[in-house]
């Protein structure tokens, strides 16, 4: 995976990801967001940085619509609007960022120096805050 900065969107595999959500139809975006979420949620064992780092870009545009969410402005993000997506989303995000921080993980495994992940680690501490909204505390 080709990485340039610690963001949601700055790898190759999450700007494919924003690539293949504006060429899909509108009403097919949240379907895509959800079978991200999902793969990675359901993958038992070592935890692939591809789908990793699509459940991530997917969890950003989730917490992009929750309360207090800032949106994705950052041009590897998707260009073309998303639909209001389905409250459970919030929760199938959080539960894919707690998957993608857990090892076997290689997405963990390559942000795993602290120095080095320090700041990755604080944007998905960031995204899963969001998701939790004001007042809610769910354990991580």
């Amino acid at each position: 995976m080709g990485t340039w900065d610690t963001g949601h969107f700055d790898n190759d595999t999450a700007a494919d990801f924003s690539n293949r959500l504006d060429e899909a139809a509108e009403a097919d975006r949240e379907g895509i967001l959800r079978q991200a979420l999902l793969l990675a949620i359901n993958t038992e064992g070592y935890l692939d940085s591809d789908i990793a780092a699509e459940a991530v870009a997917a969890a950003a545009l989730v917490a992009a619509q929750s309360p207090g969410g800032e949106p994705v402005t950052t041009v590897y993000g998707p260009t073309h609007p998303m639909p209001q997506f389905s409250s459970d989303l919030r929760d199938l995000a959080i539960r894919a960022l707690d998957r993608a921080v857990i090892r076997p993980s290689e997405l963990l495994a390559l942000w795993g120096e602290e120095d080095r992940g320090g700041p990755w680690r604080e944007g998905i501490r960031q995204l899963r805050d969001r998701l939790n909204g004001p007042g809610e505390h769910r354990p991580a």
